[in-house]
C-alpha cells in the first residue's frame, strides 16, 4: 500500500480540507504520519521515509537541507519538497546570497563580504555604509548571527565576537557588512518546481520577546497574515523583481531552486528590498500562511517535488489570521522544560482557534514544555480584529509554568499609515 510520510513538516498546519484527507487515509485508505528524526541526520531522514514507503517528504529545518538531503533523495528517486544543498545557500551563506543577488540585480542593501576581522574593522573604518551597520555570519548561526550596530565599538565587538572569538564557530569565519535599511518588513512565500514559482502568501512576524517590539530578539513571537501592505501591485513587482530573477538566475548557474522560498522584504523609501532569503517556511509565518491556502495542499507539494507545477496561481482565502507565541521562562536567551501544559482542549473549543506544537513532550501521560517557544494559537476571523481577539481568546485558556507572551500581536495590522505602503520602483 502507498503511503505518504510528512517528515520534518508541517503536516499539522495544513488546511482543513487537507487535515481531514490525511487523517481519513490514516484511518485505512493508504497515508501515514511519522515522526521526526534529528534534523542533521539526513541518513535517519532518507531510512525513515524508505521504512515508510514515502511518496514525499516536505523538509522544515534548513540544517537537513545545507546538509543536502534533497541530493540525497533525488539519487534514490524519491519525491521530496526542498532545494539541493547548493540551491540552499540562499539562506545558508550570506555571502553567496548577496552576491548572487548582486550578479542578478536584485534589489537589496549594499554590502561587503569580509574574509577577515582586518577586513571588516576596515570595512566599518571608512564609514561607507554609515551608522548603524548590519553585520551577519556567513553561514548557520541559529537566527543569532546577525547584528545591528549603532556605534562604531558595538561593530567592532560584533566582528571581534564573531571572527575571533568564533562564537558562531565555522559560520562566523566570513562576515557580511552592509547598509541598515528601513521600513516596514514583510514576508512573501512562493513554492517553486525549479523552473516557475508560485505565491502563497504574505505575512509580518514579531520578532522581539516583549510588547512594543521592545527586548532581544527570537525566532518569533506571532505573525498575522496577509499583510495589510501586500497589495496587487506589490506582489506583481516582488514577482518580477525579485522572485523571477532568482528561480531564473540560480536554473542559469546550474543549481535549479525549488521548495518553498522566503522572501524577507524591507520596504524602503526607494523601493521593496530583500533583507534574507529563508529556503523553507518559517516559524510562526507558515502556522498563519498555510492556513490561508483556500485549495488542496498536497497537489502543490507534489508538483513542486516534481517539477511540474503549471500553474501561476492559488486560491487563496478572504479571512485574517492572528497567530501568538506561547514561549517558556527564560526565552531567548535559555529555555524551561518540564512545565506541565493544561487548557489546550478548552483553547481549541474556541471559535475560530487552532493550537499548533513546537516545543512540547509528553512525559507520564502529560502534556509538558520541551523547548523555548512551546505553542502557537492562532485566531482566524473575518477581520484581522476579530482574529486577534480569537487567538488571544485561545491563549486565556492554557497555562503553564513561566508561560510567557506578547499581547500586542497584529496591533500593528488593525491601523497601517498611508506612508507605509510600498513605493514600487
Amino acid at each position: 500500500m502507498s503511503r505518504t510520510v510528512f517528515l520534518h513538516t508541517y503536516g499539522c498546519q495544513m488546511n482543513e480540507r487537507d487535515s481531514e484527507e490525511i487523517l481519513g487515509m490514516l484511518q485505512g485508505k493508504g497515508y501515514a504520519l511519522a515522526t521526526q528524526p534529528e534534523a542533521a541526520d539526513i541518513l535517519l531522514i532518507n531510512t525513515c521515509a524508505v521504512r515508510e514507503h514515502a511518496d514525499l517528504t516536505v523538509v522544515g529545518p534548513e540544517v537537513p537541507l545545507s546538509l543536502g538531503v534533497a541530493d540525497r533523495f533525488a539519487a534514490a528517486s524519491r519525491l521530496l519538497v526542498g532545494p539541493s544543498a547548493a540551491a540552499a545557500r540562499l539562506e545558508t551563506s550570506k555571502a553567496f546570497a548577496k552576491s548572487f543577488m548582486a550578479r542578478h540585480g536584485i534589489p537589496t542593501a549594499r554590502f561587503q563580504t569580509c574574509e577577515t576581522a582586518s577586513d571588516a574593522n576596515r570595512c566599518i573604518a571608512t564609514g561607507e555604509f554609515g551608522l548603524p551597520v548590519v553585520l551577519k555570519a556567513d553561514g548557520l548561526a541559529a537566527g543569532k548571527g546577525v547584528v545591528v550596530a549603532s556605534t562604531r565599538i558595538e561593530a567592532e565587538a560584533a566582528i571581534d565576537a564573531a571572527m575571533s572569538q568564533r562564537r558562531f564557530g565555522e559560520a562566523g569565519a566570513r562576515l557580511v557588512v552592509e547598509e541598515c535599511l528601513s521600513g516596514p518588513e514583510v514576508s512573501f512565500f512562493v513554492i517553486s518546481d525549479g523552473r516557475s514559482a508560485l505565491p502563497i502568501g504574505s505575512a509580518q512576524d514579531h520578532k522581539r520577546i516583549f510588547d512594543g517590539d521592545r527586548g532581544p530578539n527570537t525566532g518569533g513571537m506571532g505573525a498575522f497574515a496577509p499583510s495589510p501592505l501586500v497589495d496587487e501591485a506589490l506582489q506583481g513587482y516582488v514577482m518580477r523583481a525579485i522572485v523571477e530573477p532568482v528561480i531564473h538566475g540560480m536554473s542559469a548557474e546550474g543549481s535549479p531552486f525549488s521548495g518553498f522560498l522566503y522572501v524577507g522584504l524591507m520596504l524602503t523609501a526607494e523601493g521593496p528590498k530583500v533583507i534574507e532569503f529563508n529556503v523553507r517556511l518559517g516559524d510562526p509565518e507558515a502556522q498563519v500562511i498555510l492556513s490561508l491556502i483556500d485549495e488542496p495542499l498536497v497537489p502543490l507539494l507534489v508538483g513542486a517535488a516534481r517539477g511540474a507545477l503549471r500553474r501561476t496561481a492559488c486560491r487563496q482565502s478572504s479571512d485574517k489570521l492572528v497567530g501568538v507565541v506561547l514561549a517558556s521562562r527564560g526565552y531567548p536567551e535559555t529555555s524551561d522544560s518540564g512545565k506541565v501544559i493544561t487548557g489546550i482542549n478548552a483553547a481549541e473549543a474556541e471559535t475560530g482557534v487552532a493550537v499548533y506544537h513546537a516545543g512540547t513532550a509528553r512525559v507520564a501521560g502529560q502534556l509538558t514544555t520541551a523547548g523555548g517557544r512551546v505553542l502557537t494559537v492562532v485566531g482566524r476571523g473575518g477581520s484581522f480584529a476579530e482574529a486577534a481577539a480569537r487567538a488571544y481568546a485561545g491563549v486565556s485558556h492554557i497555562a503553564f509554568d513561566g508561560m510567557q507572551y506578547r499581547r500586542d500581536i497584529g496591533r500593528r495590522a488593525l491601523d497601517v499609515p498611508a506612508e507605509s505602503r510600498a513605493r514600487i520602483p
